[in-house]
């Protein structure tokens, strides 16, 4: 009789062991599953890392979600073939960070109406292609009002990737919020032609520092080497993507733009899972400051207390929707008028924006 009842205990532990192991696989199953493919690492301390920073925070509000993940991934037909491999997976929801994935983005879409696809930035979408992004050209505008007031040379210089409308956008805004508080500024420009070169971005920020440049700030998906160069020559930093960054240039920091991608990506998560992808797809999500994308850097020490509150302030009329960034009188760099007396920026003045503002010296590229 004992060896019966043992025996019945044991099938009935292994049926246990093999219903809480098939459970398990179904639980697995269920999973929705998210893929992100970055355009370069993840640890570059600027928009991949921000970006991945996002990630991780939907891993940790969502036990629901399993994510998939690729960096490095070049703006070519390559993003296509990752993104069709994370389909083949499973990913019913893909996010494309980069500024050259959105045509690729927009094929993979049409071959696949079930999958969402959330591209970073673009200017176009379609019937399961939406686009998001932050203005971060705004902290560029309020980290301008500090440089301002902070520089001894009244020159800035500017470490650019390509002349893109977002790229311009933050070359202007920080321009324009110099200028406003110190009319002597001028900004100068140098592009490396790529979104990640270490080698050309340190000296392309040599090259502006011996121009006379004593702040730097840029538009490079890796921006520590420009930091890290405005620290060995003594000068100040504007920072970009990352509020970390301050630690590579501490005593020169002066405040910064950086990105809180982490909220916006756990709504729109939760949405396409929920099956309210339509509140994302088929259109353009922009947001400001006042939506949480994007934030103003810790001030530095090189940051009277004085210049800080009044920078805190006009942050806050930003915020309350009682001033709007680029607002005129508004001049391109060659005196042409933009924006009347008054007249604030439509959608299409700031995607579309390909021209310098007052006090940048040169031409956009073409």
């Amino acid at each position: 009789m004992r060896r019966t009842v043992l025996a019945l205990a044991l099938i009935g532990g292994v049926f246990g062991l093999l219903l809480a192991g098939d459970t398990a696989a179904r639980a697995q199953a269920k999973k929705f599953i998210v893929g992100f493919v970055y355009v370069g690492p993840k640890d570059d301390y600027g928009y991949n890392y921000e970006h991945d920073r996002g990630r991780k925070a939907v891993e940790a509000k969502l036990g629901s979600v399993e994510v998939l993940t690729a960096e490095n991934i070049p703006e070519t037909a390559e993003v296509e073939r990752v993104m069709e491999q994370m389909i083949q997976k499973g990913a019913k929801l893909l996010f494309p960070t980069s500024y050259g994935y959105l045509d690729p983005a927009i094929n993979v879409g049409k071959r696949h109406p079930d999958v969402v696809l959330m591209h970073a930035g673009g200017f176009k979408h379609s019937a399961n292609v939406g686009t998001y992004w932050g203005y971060i050209y705004n902290p560029m505008y309020l980290a301008g009002l500090a440089a301002g007031k902070v520089t001894k040379t009244n020159t800035i210089g500017f470490v650019a990737a390509h002349p893109i409308p977002q790229t311009l956008q933050n070359i202007n805004a920080l321009t324009y919020g110099a200028r406003s508080v110190n009319p002597k500024i001028q900004t100068r420009v140098i592009y490396t032609g790529e979104w990640c070169n270490p080698g050309k971005a340190a000296e392309a920020a040599n090259a502006l520092i011996d121009l006379g440049a004593d702040v730097l700030s840029q538009h490079q998906d890796c921006p520590r080497p420009v930091v890290e160069t405005a620290a060995k020559r003594n000068v100040f930093s504007v920072g970009y993507h990352s509020a970390d960054l301050q630690k590579f240039n501490p005593k020169g920091w002066i405040t910064g733009a950086a990105w809180n991608w982490g909220p916006l990506y756990v709504r729109i998560v939760q949405d396409v899972m929920e099956g309210k992808a339509d509140r994302w797809v088929n259109t353009h999500a922009r947001g400001g400051l006042e939506s949480g994308y994007v934030e103003l850097a810790p001030f530095g020490t090189a940051v009277p207390r004085a210049v800080q509150q009044a920078v805190l302030a006009r942050r806050k009329e930003i915020v309350d929707g009682k001033y709007v960034v680029f607002q005129g009188p508004m001049k391109d760099n060659k005196g042409t008028v933009l924006l009347k007396e008054g007249a604030k920026p439509s959608f299409d003045f700031i995607e579309k924006m390909s021209w310098y503002t007052e006090g940048v010296v040169g031409d956009v590229p073409r």
